[in-house]
C-alpha cells in the first residue's frame, strides 16, 4: 500500500470515529442508507467489470498500445477526443476502463481526451441541448468544450 492510500483510510477513520462521537445515531443511518445503496448498484458494478473484459479481449494490449500508445500522439489524442464525444456512457464505467487502457499500454494524453470529452461534449445529446438553449448555445459549449479537453489532455501529458 502507498503512502496515499494509508493517508486517506487514516483520514477516512479518523473521519469516522468524529462522526459517531458527535452523532451516533446519524452515523448509523448514513451507513445503512449507503449500504443500499451499494446494494442497488453491485449489478452496475459487475456490468463494468463484464465490460471492461469483453473490451480487452476483442482488442488486445498489443493493439491499444500500438494505436494508443505508440502511435502519433496527436492523431490518436484526436480519434480519442471523438470518440468520447460520440460515447455515451456514465463516468463511474469511464473511469475504469480508461484505467484498464493505461494498464494495457495507452499513452495517458489520447485516454485524457477520451475521458475529458466523454464529460464535456455530448454529440448524443446535442439535439436536446439544441432544444432547450438553442443553437448557437450548444455548438459553442460543445465546439469549446472539445478544444478544451484537447489542450487539457496535452497538458496533463506534460505533467504525468
Amino acid at each position: 500500500m502507498d503512502i496515499f492510500t494509508i493517508v486517506l483510510w487514516v483520514i477516512t477513520i479518523i473521519g469516522f470515529i468524529v462522526s459517531v462521537i458527535k452523532n451516533k445515531k446519524k452515523t448509523f443511518n448514513s451507513i445503512k442508507m449507503s449500504s443500499g445503496l451499494m446494494k442497488n448498484m453491485i449489478g452496475e458494478i459487475i456490468g463494468i467489470l463484464f465490460l471492461i473484459g469483453l473490451i480487452l479481449t476483442f482488442i488486445p494490449p498489443d493493439k491499444i498500445k500500438q494505436y494508443l500508445g505508440g502511435a502519433n500522439i496527436l492523431i490518436s489524442t484526436v480519434i480519442s477526443a471523438l470518440a468520447g464525444s460520440i460515447t455515451l456512457i456514465p463516468a463511474f464505467v469511464a473511469f475504469p476502463l480508461v484505467g484498464s487502457l493505461v494498464n494495457a499500454g495507452a499513452n495517458i494524453v489520447p485516454i485524457v481526451a477520451f475521458l475529458t470529452t466523454l464529460t464535456m461534449v455530448g454529440f448524443v445529446t446535442f439535439p436536446l441541448e439544441k432544444k432547450e438553449f438553442g443553437i448557437k448555445f450548444a455548438l459553442t459549449r460543445n465546439l469549446l468544450s472539445f478544444g478544451f479537453a484537447i489542450i487539457i489532455a496535452l497538458l496533463m501529458g506534460g505533467i504525468i
